[in-house]
C-alpha cells in the first residue's frame, strides 16, 4: 500500500511539474539564441569588471533576478562587489552611505533622497538592504534630474553656466559626445523628430556619461560592479557600456538584457546575438510592480 501511495505521488509530482512548464514565466538565453544554463551563466559573469542588467522598471522577474544574481555575486567575489544604479543620482550618495552604515534608520532616509523612484521598496529595496546587511557599497551613479533637465533644454551649452562643483556631478560630455552613438532615439520617431533632438540625445548621453564615470571612479581592479539600469542604458553595448569604453579602454564588460517574449519572436539572429551577452525573455502579460 505504502509503495502504491508513493507511486501516485510521483505520477502526480511529475504531471505538475509538467504543467508548470506549459506556462513558463521567462526564460534566460545566450547570444546563440539558445536557452543559457543559469549557474553557467553566473560563473561567466562573475570574471569580469562589470556586469550591466538591463531592466524593465516594473517587471518583477528582472528584480528577482537582480537579487538572485546579486547573492550569487557575493558568495564568489565576497566585498569586491559593489553596486551602482541608474535609480539613485549622484548627489545622494552621502544620505546613501550613511544609511547603509547604519547612521538612522530607513524612514530618516527616504525623505532625504531626492528623486526617489516609487517603486523603490518593491524593486530595489531588497538590493540596498542587502548591500547594508554584507557591508557593500551601492554607489548612486546617476546624473542629478536638474542637470538633465537644463540640458536637454540649453543642450551642450548648458554646461557652461554651471559651477565647478555641478560639473563635478555630470560625467566628461564635452569630451567624448559623439551624437550618432544615440542616433536610434531620432530613428523611433520617423517622421515626428522635434527640432531640440539633439538636446534630447546630448541630455541621454548626459546620464550614460555620468552613470559611466561614476561607475569607473569606485572601480578598482579585482572588483565587480553589478549595475541596474534600463535596457536602453546598455543594449547592444551602448549606452554606459560605450562610454566606460570609451573612457576606460580595456575592462572586460558584459550585460543583461530583458525583453518580452514578442519582442524576442521579432528579433533577427544577428540582433539576439549582439544585444547583450545574456538576454531574460519574459511573457508579454507579466504583472507589473507599479
Amino acid at each position: 500500500m505504502k509503495n502504491i501511495l508513493f507511486s501516485l505521488i510521483a505520477i502526480f509530482a511529475i504531471e505538475f511539474a509538467a504543467l508548470a512548464q506549459d506556462k513558463p514565466a521567462y526564460q534566460i538565453y545566450n547570444q546563440k539564441g539558445k536557452p543559457a544554463n543559469y549557474n553557467k551563466m553566473i560563473e561567466d559573469l562573475v570574471e569580469s569588471d562589470m556586469v550591466f542588467f538591463g531592466e524593465y522598471h516594473t517587471n518583477p522577474i528582472s528584480h528577482w533576478l537582480q537579487i538572485e544574481m546579486a547573492k550569487n555575486f557575493y558568495e564568489i567575489k565576497g566585498d569586491k562587489l559593489f553596486f551602482g544604479a541608474e535609480m539613485f543620482e549622484n548627489g545622494n550618495q552621502l544620505v546613501l552611505d550613511e544609511y547603509l552604515a547604519g547612521l538612522y534608520p530607513e524612514k530618516k532616509m527616504m525623505p532625504e533622497i531626492t528623486q526617489l523612484w516609487k517603486n523603490y521598496k518593491t524593486d530595489y529595496k531588497p538590493l540596498v538592504e542587502f548591500a547594508k546587511e554584507n557591508k557593500l557599497r551601492f554607489i548612486a551613479t546617476n546624473i542629478p534630474r536638474r542637470y538633465a533637465a537644463m540640458i536637454n533644454k540649453k543642450g551642450m551649452d548648458a554646461l557652461d553656466s554651471l559651477s565647478p562643483k555641478a560639473l563635478a556631478m555630470i560625467g566628461p560630455l564635452k569630451a567624448h559626445f559623439d551624437s550618432t552613438v544615440y542616433a536610434t532615439m531620432a530613428d523611433v520617431m520617423g517622421e515626428h523628430v522635434p527640432p531640440n533632438m539633439l538636446n534630447i540625445q546630448t541630455a541621454q548621453a548626459a546620464k550614460d556619461a555620468t552613470m559611466a564615470h561614476f561607475s569607473l571612479k569606485n572601480y578598482t581592479k579585482g572588483n565587480l560592479l553589478l549595475h541596474f539600469e534600463g535596457t536602453y542604458h546598455s543594449n547592444y553595448n551602448r549606452g554606459i557600456i560605450w562610454w566606460v569604453n570609451k573612457i576606460q579602454p580595456g575592462l572586460t564588460i558584459k550585460s543583461i538584457t530583458t525583453v518580452e517574449q514578442s519582442e524576442w519572436d521579432e528579433m533577427t539572429e544577428d540582433q539576439k546575438a549582439t544585444i547583450a551577452n545574456y538576454t531574460i525573455v519574459v511573457v508579454d502579460n507579466m504583472t507589473q510592480t507599479n
